[in-house]
């Protein structure tokens, strides 16, 4: 696969990640690197995080949040697969 194939990540962290700007911290990240798909809080305390678009920057995406929030995240939970090119942008959702 070449970096410029469009790809998916479904990611779920846990840890300390609701009430510490994780979502908005994901968001501007994803903003910055081109990607689309969303973000948010689920029941269980854990964040839910969807993005599309190339490989590194995925892996970009990945790398520059465990960074930011590299004292909340207690584990990460990765899926990778095919993008649905479903999502416009990158949102936070409620």
């Amino acid at each position: 696969m070449t970096a410029m194939a469009i790809e998916s990540r479904h990611v779920f962290y846990s840890g300390r990640v609701q009430g510490v700007g994780f979502r908005y911290t994901a968001k501007r990240i994803a903003d910055r690197h081109g990607l689309s798909g969303f973000v948010r809080n689920l029941p269980d305390g854990r964040v839910e995080l969807v993005a599309e678009g190339p490989a590194l920057a995925l892996a970009a995406l990945q790398a520059d949040l465990a960074a930011a929030m590299q004292g909340y995240i207690r584990d990460t939970q990765v899926e990778s697969g095919h993008a649905t090119g479903r999502y416009p942008d990158f949102d936070i959702v409620h």
